[in-house]
């Protein structure tokens, strides 16, 4: 294990968590851009855009807005890159997909626990933020930033360490054939969140037309290339 690259790989999910709510929001939190961040790191980014394409895909399913419960699948893309590099072929993709949809769960799940200890913040702090005390408010919106970058770390660093678990535990345990199956059925998920979401969004009218058109333009595309 390379100790400094599984501490930027631990420094970088941690921002990419940062980056879905609290700062910068300058769209690292995105599945593409966090897998392909971490095959940088990595020295793998062709196994990075992989994974990272196929959490979009998840990702599309999912509308992070208001109170809603859901995964978080930039830190989870993270350590998906992670547990992919440690294999080839279709095991890369299988393994990869089956931690980051684990740890994208755990992620949810995390998001939910802090927003619960920041509400228990702003309620503790009410009185001075109603009257209007400036450092009170201050110190409101800095603790939620620190926990939600402590959040961040813990959630990369399960999935890290999940990463090289699944190695431990799969690396003679899978035939070829099983491989297949495994990536064969995280991409066919992936596709069937995608295709919801995509649909989701678009409604019908005009939008679902223009989507119909991109859709068999780039089907064209992929098939003479």
């Amino acid at each position: 294990m390379n100790v400094d690259v599984q501490l930027a790989l631990l420094l970088w999910g941690t921002l990419v968590g940062l980056d879905l709510v609290s700062v910068p929001q300058i769209m690292i939190a995105r599945p593409l851009v966090a897998g392909a961040g971490a095959g940088l790191i990595l020295g793998d980014l062709q196994t990075g855009l992989r994974l990272g394409v196929l959490f979009e895909l998840f990702q599309l399913d999912i509308l992070p807005v208001g109170a809603a419960r859901y995964p978080e699948y930039g830190p989870a893309t993270v350590a998906a890159v992670s547990a992919g590099h440690l294999f080839v072929g279709p095991l890369s993709l299988g393994v990869g997909a089956v931690v980051g949809l684990f740890v994208g769960m755990v992620g949810g799940m995390a998001i939910h626990a802090m927003r619960r200890r920041t509400a228990r913040a702003i309620q503790r702090a009410a009185p001075k933020l109603e009257a209007g005390d400036a450092p009170a408010l201050i110190r409101v919106h800095v603790g939620g930033i620190v926990r939600d970058g402590l959040r961040a770390a813990v959630v990369t660093a399960t999935g890290l360490a999940l990463a090289w678990a699944a190695r431990i535990v799969l690396a003679g345990a899978l035939t070829s054939r099983g491989a297949g199956l495994l990536a064969a059925a995280a991409v066919g998920a992936g596709i069937a969140a995608g295709t919801a979401g995509a649909l989701r969004l678009t409604g019908h009218g005009p939008n679902l037309r223009w989507f119909a058109v991109g859709l068999t333009g780039g089907a064209i595309a992929a098939w003479l290339r």
